[in-house]
């Protein structure tokens, strides 16, 4: 679709935003939101007219792109035969949507609990463990995030964790492996993995196994910069987890659904958890939707003893039958194929290519659609390219990469030093070289902050 502007349209809906609605994450008189038009398949318009390739998914969830004809017209079509329902009774699109998902989950987690997104479904995880284990206290690692509800963001390891942590949620942190900033002085992956692992064993030892109900962990950490675990390290950890009879929950909300190139990121390191959560990509964001992939032990716990937790729409039918839409999509038209051959044959090279070109690339990680590049001043000594969790003045460079690649029609996902490339799953070889030519383009004004 061409954008047609429209600037006094525009302006109207930007006003009323500044005027009622309160933004996350946000010192609500220091933004300034885009508003926008419209979208369909890897792209986004402004009111002015101006296009962009989008490389963050929304937010990492529009896996198959913005307004995908089959998937719009199975919304449309389950609004019309039934809007809403509780969650007590078994309708069609809610079943099917659980049977879809319960067939590419990995191992035997075969019944699905639905929340209306990834962080409740969090929460429910969590607490589905706590009641199953009888233990409070829950492992978490530094450099991931979990969402932005009450327990969700005390299990977060990033810095929105800060001001609503009472340091009474009943977590402790642990480090995870990142070998590019090894916590652990390791030289190697395998390095990397052992000690990592000692790590998370020592810890489970000097807080007490028997108080310990589980261990998160994203599979593919997001967010916190894409850092792909090593060879062994998710086995390892559920070793661990099955030594000390602690519950193993793998949050796959942003990493499920193809964006690793398989259906579930677990499916890479052939591990299966004990509970998985899932949102985004289940649906492209379509209708909120998430919710919890559970095993049959943990299923047992509650199979004559009430579950204390729902959500009034849970499993809501027009959420279920966009999930149902959409991975129907995903398997006719081979988009989890496509991220796994496209992120290998293209992405990976290309970004490779920019590392070797630009000195503010430090390291290039990432597999399927789900990429990062670490911005450093120096790639000899690893100094990030701003301080960590910078803001106003000390953002600048950030800033000015964030401003090159949306004046190159590219809208980049930033957090901190990174830049993630997160582009539709099903994006196309074209869509992708345009985007990565607008790339090269932003990083040259991140060169410019480079010693």
């Amino acid at each position: 679709m061409t954008p047609q502007p429209n600037p006094q349209a525009g302006a109207t809906v930007k006003a009323k935003d500044r005027a009622h609605v309160f933004h996350s994450w946000s010192a609500q008189e220091l933004i300034d939101p885009l508003a926008i038009a419209g979208a369909e398949g890897s792209y986004f318009w402004d009111y002015d007219g101006n296009r962009y390739l989008d490389f963050t998914s929304g937010l990492v969830y529009t896996n198959i792109g913005y307004q995908h004809p089959k998937v719009v017209a199975t919304i449309q079509a389950q609004a019309a035969t039934m809007t809403t329902f509780a969650p007590a009774f078994a309708i069609e699109a809610r079943s099917e949507a659980a049977r879809l998902i319960a067939e590419r989950t990995p191992g035997d987690l075969d019944k699905i609990f639905f929340t209306n997104g990834g962080a409740d479904a969090v929460e429910h995880a969590v607490r589905m463990a706590r009641l199953h284990t009888g233990r409070p206290k829950v492992l978490a690692a530094y450099r991931s995030y979990h969402g932005g509800t009450q327990q969700a963001v005390n299990l977060t390891g990033d810095p929105r964790r800060w001001p609503s942590d009472t340091g009474t949620a009943g977590v402790v942190h642990f480090w995870a492996p990142f070998l590019y900033r090894s916590r652990f002085h390791a030289e190697t992956e395998e390095q990397e993995c052992a000690r990592a692992l000692e790590h998370l064993e020592t810890t489970i030892t000097f807080e007490g196994p028997s108080t310990i109900a589980a261990i998160i962990l994203e599979t593919v950490p997001g967010t916190a910069g894409i850092m792909v675990p090593p060879p062994g390290y998710l086995a390892g950890v559920r070793e661990l987890c099955d030594k000390y009879g602690i519950v193993f929950v793998l949050d796959e909300v942003m990493a499920g659904f193809g964006r690793t190139g398989t259906w579930f990121a677990a499916d890479l390191f052939d591990v299966v958890p004990d509970l998985m959560t899932f949102a985004k990509g289940v649906n492209s964001g379509y209708v909120p939707l998430g919710g919890v992939a559970i095993s049959p032990a943990i299923a047992e716990t509650f199979a004559r003893r009430p579950y204390p937790g729902g959500l009034t729409y849970s499993g809501h039918p027009l959420a279920c039958a966009a999930a149902v839409a959409t991975i129907n999509v995903m398997a006719e038209e081979g988009v989890v194929t496509n991220a796994a051959a496209l992120g290998a044959s293209l992405i990976e090279p290309a970004l490779r290519q920019l590392a070797e070109r630009h000195p503010s690339v430090g390291e290039v990680r990432g597999t399927g659609m789900f990429w990062a590049l670490e911005l450093v001043k120096n790639k000899e000594t690893r100094e990030p390219l701003v301080p960590y969790n910078a803001s106003g003045e000390a953002n600048t460079p950030m800033l000015a990469f964030g401003a090159a690649a949306r004046a190159n029609g590219l809208w980049p996902f930033i957090n901190m030093n990174r830049t993630h490339v997160v582009p539709p799953c099903n994006i196309t070889e074209t869509e992708a070289k345009e985007g990565l030519a607008a790339l090269d383009a932003a990083l040259s004004v991140a060169d410019e902050h480079t010693l």
